[in-house]
């Protein structure tokens, strides 16, 4: 499948590198395919600078968001929540139009420090606002609940045994996820329904954030046990 992956920080990066790895063509979008390219020294995190993940993973492509929007047939949204609808504005609507747009994205609000609130809590979603600002898009909420590496390879936890939701208003759409994150090893699927069941997976942040501080490690998740 030719897939998008808009976002060049690490939960993009990762995501990235694991559908290429299962044979996916991927492309990176970006905002500013040069600046991005012209990158030196290590990011926020600590991570190499993005050329030189580019380098490491070379079946991978590099556009701006609009051209990797073009080129792929899924686009998955790994873009900062604060940014990405002007991200996916950039991409193009009607790039967009027709095809599963996967977002994994947190309505995260840093102005006030760490932790980070909701910038929309319980009578919406990022995940709404998106698929409201894009109509012709099947938006579909998933993985927001854990980090990037456990995203792309549940297995790195307790052997992948714990549980990731979905969430959009095209059964199709989700059956297209659904299919997609079997394939990164994720056993448990949670269909929620429609798009506005995005609020309860964007609300567990906060939660998540205090585990995450008293754990020391972001390596964690969720398990419904029924």
């Amino acid at each position: 499948m030719r897939i998008a992956v808009m976002g060049t920080g690490p939960v993009g990066r990762v995501l990235a590198a694991r559908l290429s790895e299962l044979g996916h063509q991927v492309v990176v979008g970006t905002r500013d395919v040069q600046a991005t390219t012209a990158r030196v020294g290590p990011d926020a995190w600590g991570n190499p600078a993005f050329p030189a993940w580019l380098a490491d993973h070379p079946k991978v492509g590099l556009g701006s968001y609009a051209e990797a929007a073009r080129h792929g047939e899924l686009i998955v949204n790994a873009t900062n929540g604060a940014g990405s609808i002007e991200a996916l504005t950039l991409a193009g609507a009607a790039q967009l139009a027709g095809k599963v747009l996967v977002d994994v994205a947190n309505p995260l609000d840093f102005s006030a420090g760490m932790p980070p609130t909701l910038f929309v809590k319980d009578t919406d979603s990022l995940g709404e606002q998106i698929q409201r600002a894009f109509p012709e898009a099947r938006v579909v909420k998933t993985l927001n609940t854990l980090n990037g590496e456990l995203q792309a390879d549940p297995g790195r936890l307790a052997g992948g045994d714990h549980t990731v939701f979905v969430s959009g208003d095209d059964p199709e759409a989700k059956r297209v996820v659904t299919g997609l994150l079997r394939s990164l090893g994720h056993t448990d699927v949670i269909d929620l329904g429609d798009i506005t069941t995005a609020r309860g997976p964007e609300m567990y942040l906060p939660l998540w954030l205090r585990l995450w501080t008293a754990l020391g490690t972001a390596e964690l998740n969720i398990k419904v046990v029924r």
